[in-house]
């Protein structure tokens, strides 16, 4: 019994994986995952299918720089990629359909090849990676060459997406725009990940770089309410952003449903964001998988960018979870945050 209370504590307290909406058991797709080639029919004898899935996955930028990895083996042995977010259902699947398909990678992208999941599992050869995250993957999609290039030429975004986003930044982005990225929520308890900034360190950085650099407008992609209460309260009438978007001030998203589609949109909703950060002339922000994918998009080829290094969180699950509190609350006991601030040019 006190196991049992115990690894329910973990779960709902220390992990900050979010859980599926729903969960569909398949013992057919169940049996059949390993790295052995599996015969589910006669169709395509000269191919080999490389089915890609995540289950449940995390944030959906992680969820691409997975199957990015994962594209880099499907190009080295010349397997034929498709992702199944399907039959191994995400954090993004909705109950009902979305844009005519159950698969919710193609909420927002396009499949990697012309062959449908139907087509695949009546083929003769297929092989299902594994679902796992190795320590020998790449983790940040805009440090590897050959990653940024696949990122670029092979996930292309839904033609709504990118429509929403034109509209979005020719409506809004008039002048010179500052992009920040302000992480809050999980982020502030995410074992082994970079710690995000305070609300003075984030406060001093945009001040400087505001007046240094004469930008009129700021655009913030946060998921945290407080964090842009703080922001509208600092830089009312030169604020930019995405409205009627899921904000919180603790790790909820993913644990409440407040409007319809709600899962889909939390995935659309951070594609815009990280397509409008690229976009800006400035990009404050601290390393995390939006960021990077922000910088491997290099919209604006002139951006100027600015990275708050605060350090890593502990590895350690119960001690990540106090960590940047105490560092942020008693800095001499605990250490300050080192506050360094690094300028990276555009170079992809």
């Amino acid at each position: 019994m006190l196991i049992k209370l115990l690894k329910n504590l973990k779960k709902s307290f220390f992990l900050q994986t979010p859980s599926t909406l729903f969960f569909k058991k398949n013992n057919f797709f169940k049996k059949s995952i390993n790295y052995n080639i599996v015969n589910f029919g006669k169709l395509n004898r000269n191919k080999v299918f490389y089915v890609i899935r995540r289950s449940p996955g995390t944030g959906l930028f992680s969820n691409v720089l997975f199957v990015l990895n994962h594209l880099l083996i499907a190009k080295k042995f010349n397997f034929i990629p498709v992702v199944d977010m399907k039959n191994f259902i995400t954090v993004y699947n909705e109950k009902k359909i979305i844009n005519g398909t159950s698969n919710a990678w193609e909420y927002y992208f396009e499949k990697l090849s012309k062959f449908n999941l139907e087509e695949v599992y009546k083929s003769n050869k297929v092989i299902f990676c594994d679902n796992k995250y190795y320590h020998h993957f790449i983790y940040d999609i805009d440090k590897n060459k050959k990653i940024i290039s696949l990122f670029k030429n092979e996930i292309k975004i839904k033609p709504d997406l990118i429509k929403d986003f034109k509209k979005f930044k020719k409506k809004n982005f008039k002048g010179k725009v500052l992009g920040v990225h302000f992480r809050g929520t999980s982020y502030k308890r995410s074992p082994g990940h970079p710690f995000p900034a305070t609300k003075k360190q984030m406060l001093n950085v945009v001040k400087k770089i505001m007046n240094k650099y004469n930008y009129s407008k700021i655009f913030l992609a946060t998921e945290e309410k407080d964090y842009l209460d703080f922001f509208k309260t600092h830089f009312s009438n030169k604020l930019i952003f995405l409205k009627n978007v899921y904000r919180s001030n603790i790790n909820d998203a993913f644990k409440k449903y407040p409007r319809k589609n709600h899962r889909y949109k939390l995935g659309r909703e951070i594609i815009l964001d990280t397509l409008l950060l690229s976009s800006t002339e400035c990009f404050i922000y601290v390393n995390s998988n939006v960021s990077s994918a922000a910088i491997a998009l290099n919209l604006n080829k002139r951006q100027k960018r600015f990275i708050i290094e605060n350090g890593n969180n502990s590895k350690n699950e119960f001690f990540a979870q106090f960590l940047w509190y105490l560092k942020k609350n008693f800095p001499i006991i605990f250490g300050d945050f080192k506050n360094k601030i690094k300028y990276k040019s555009s170079t992809n």
